[in-house]
């Protein structure tokens, strides 16, 4: 018994040490971009612009924290803001899943609620989900500006996205590491909106 307790508390050691690592690398990489994408999705919430999000599995949770923390408050009590994941309708995603195809199932309701003021967050390990890489089509044929979370070595998102996009490029094989990563991402998005439409102001 103590040999299964000490081999996993090594384990655990070993877990955060790789957090840490992935943590400190994507710190270098990416707190320019991460900066630009704040402020984009700020500007957007105070030109009447509203933030869809969607992602796969793990990823759709994201995006369900994401919105909830701006509907809601993220530290500070401030106004709602206005957010909509993508993957919180069950009956719409299951009927066009149903009817059409999976991989329709963000990009429809992007066509249907998506204006060019708006800005589409998608967030994806792999940068390879087919219902994303639709809904990034459906945002551009909308003209909006898409905010890329994404991973590895970008998949087959990377190459479709604008100039005016913004891709935040995980890299790693590991597709924990950069989930953990996009949980802090979304946090310092929170809170530099905050601060750009509450503080700045």
């Amino acid at each position: 018994m103590n040999n299964h307790l000490e081999n996993a508390a090594a384990h655990v050691d070993a877990l955060f040490s790789d957090n840490l690592q992935a943590v400190a690398a994507a710190r270098r990489a990416l707190g320019g971009v991460i900066a630009e994408a704040a402020v984009s999705l700020a500007s957007a919430l105070d030109n009447n612009g509203k933030i869809l999000l969607c992602g796969n599995g793990g990823s759709a949770s994201d995006s369900l924290h994401f919105s909830s923390e701006l509907l809601n408050k993220f530290q500070q009590v401030r106004r709602p803001l206005p957010a909509i994941s993508l993957v919180a309708d069950v009956a719409t995603l299951t009927s066009i899943s149903n009817d059409e195809s999976y991989a329709a199932v963000f990009a429809k309701q992007v066509e249907a609620l998506g204006k060019p003021e708006d800005r589409l967050v998608v967030i994806t390990s792999s940068g390879n989900s087919p219902s994303i890489l639709q809904a990034v089509r459906a945002a551009h044929a909308k003209g909006m500006i898409c905010i890329a979370l994404n991973g590895r070595d970008g998949g087959a998102l990377s190459p479709i996205l604008q100039a005016r996009d913004i891709d935040i490029l995980v890299a790693g094989h590991s597709t924990a590491r950069i989930q953990e990563i996009h949980g802090i991402i979304i946090h310092a998005f929170c809170e530099l909106i905050d601060r750009q439409l509450f503080e700045e102001n």
